[in-house]
């Protein structure tokens, strides 16, 4: 495939599915910008906020360049990706705390005397560390592509599929920041970052579990003649369906997983230690081995959705 398609595809992909995804998910790191904005003419605004997207595009670039080079060598395994996500999570948190508190933020090392280009470019090259579910699906057609130039075809196309969504709300956070409205954008900001980091603390598996599986349902399991048990689940665009199985132990057991015209990071998911990488439409069957009593977690790339299988022995 050449590079012309692949960055129209990459494109295509940033205006249709990514922009809302990554404004929620990124979105929490233009509030970083606001430092010193109480008197800058808007002509500071619209520089700062090109600066925050023309970093995101020379990382996603880069990275999608790497991809392309290395392939899967260079995929980040999911403690990793966890980690990032609880760091990238408290980041931002901590923006916010110093938004609610000061009335702006200081930049992202606290210095008053950084150049406000500058901090746009740098927050806006570490979204690459916080990708949404859809940039998970960019990357893997980086990765297939094959080369240096397919990958970074793809991702900047992408990235420039997304700007005028990020280069909206850069603008409108710059603005609200500048008044009384700075304590609903510390507000929301915070809650941006909570929620990044509770999704990093349940991709790495570092929550505790709450409550009862009781309910878990047995439809989705069946036996076939050579008695394999498979269970099937479904991964769609609000999570897996359903999302706690009962099967039985102590016997060779297959998950399918289904998908049907899937976006976002429902298609790509650890399980039983594999990374798991699923089509837009179709299926794919991933072996358990003989699973002995207890609980199997799954989770998607980005901690969002999360599954489990209890696994019995016989009552």
């Amino acid at each position: 495939m050449s590079a012309g398609v692949l960055f129209a595809s990459g494109f295509a992909a940033g205006v249709v599915a990514g922009s809302a995804s990554c404004t929620a998910v990124q979105g929490g790191l233009l509030v970083g910008m606001s430092a010193h904005c109480r008197d800058q003419a808007p002509r500071r605004d619209l520089a700062a906020v090109g600066g925050f997207v023309g970093g995101r595009l020379a990382s996603h670039a880069l990275v999608g360049a790497l991809l392309g080079w290395l392939g899967a060598a260079v995929t980040l395994n999911a403690p990793t990706r966890a980690a990032l996500l609880v760091a990238a999570g408290l980041a931002v948190m901590a923006f916010a705390a110093r938004l609610l508190v000061t009335g702006h933020v200081t930049g992202p090392v606290g210095t008053a005397s950084a150049p406000d280009l500058g901090r746009a470019v740098v927050l806006g090259a570490a979204t690459v560390l916080i990708p949404c579910g859809v940039t998970l699906t960019v990357e893997l057609v980086a990765v297939s592509s094959g080369s240096p130039l397919g990958g970074a075809a793809v991702m900047a196309g992408f990235v420039l599929g997304t700007a005028p969504a990020f280069a909206a709300l850069g603008l409108v956070l710059r603005r609200v920041t500048r008044g009384r409205a700075a304590a609903v954008a510390g507000v929301i900001a915070l809650l941006a970052g909570a929620w990044t980091v509770v999704s990093g603390l349940r991709l790495g598996d570092w929550l505790p579990e709450f409550g009862s599986r009781a309910a878990a349902v047995t439809a989705a399991t069946a036996v076939r003649p050579d008695g394999t048990q498979t269970i099937t689940v479904w991964a769609t665009g609000r999570g897996y369906r359903p999302g706690f199985v009962s099967a039985r132990a102590g016997m060779p057991t297959e998950l399918v997983l289904r998908t049907h015209e899937t976006s976002g990071c429902a298609r790509r998911l650890t399980v039983a230690g594999r990374e798991v990488t699923l089509p837009a439409t179709g299926e794919v069957r991933v072996s358990l081995g003989v699973p002995a009593p207890g609980r199997l977690r799954y989770v998607c790339a980005m901690g969002m959705y999360t599954g489990f299988i209890d696994f019995r022995g016989a009552s």
